[in-house]
């Protein structure tokens, strides 16, 4: 990870491992965090940092092994925003690409510089009926001290 000590283990962890709550390790290189990273953000629009591409790379190679039909939870806590001016964002354009440009305009009612669509016309609503009892019951239930 991106300012770890090689070999780092978080307190945290050492102590689950310390206590049997942790079943494996798994060591990530660190291209493939900021590559996963980037593919989370580029593919999936999930914007999160290297530790969470740490993270997903550990779950990939998790379910490379897990039985058919396991059920492989990997969260991603993170927020990108931090990273926009570190190596990790470097290689991603500022603007829209021609591609994304074209997939933005692909559905015309969600399109950037689309005007809205009409508001549905509605009839004002009327008021409802109302019992003459039910008036009489609710004047007696608002005037009653007791």
């Amino acid at each position: 990870m991106q300012d770890w000590s090689p070999d780092f283990i978080p307190k945290l962890t050492e102590d689950a491992v310390s206590m049997n709550l942790i079943d494996q390790i798994v060591p990530i290189n660190g291209a493939d965090a900021m590559r996963l990273s980037q593919k989370l953000a580029q593919k999936e629009g999930i914007f999160v940092g290297t530790s969470s591409g740490a993270t997903f790379s550990g779950a990939l190679k998790i379910c490379e092994s897990a039985p058919k039909g396991s059920t492989v939870l990997c969260m991603l806590p993170d927020t990108g925003e931090r990273y926009l001016s570190t190596p990790l964002f470097e290689n991603v354009p500022e603007e829209m690409t021609d591609d994304e440009i074209e997939l933005s305009q692909s559905t015309s009612s969600c399109r950037f510089g689309a005007p809205p669509p009409p508001a549905p016309h509605t009839e004002p609503e009327q008021p409802a009926d109302i019992d003459d009892g039910a008036k009489d019951f609710f004047e007696e239930v608002i005037s009653d001290k007791d």
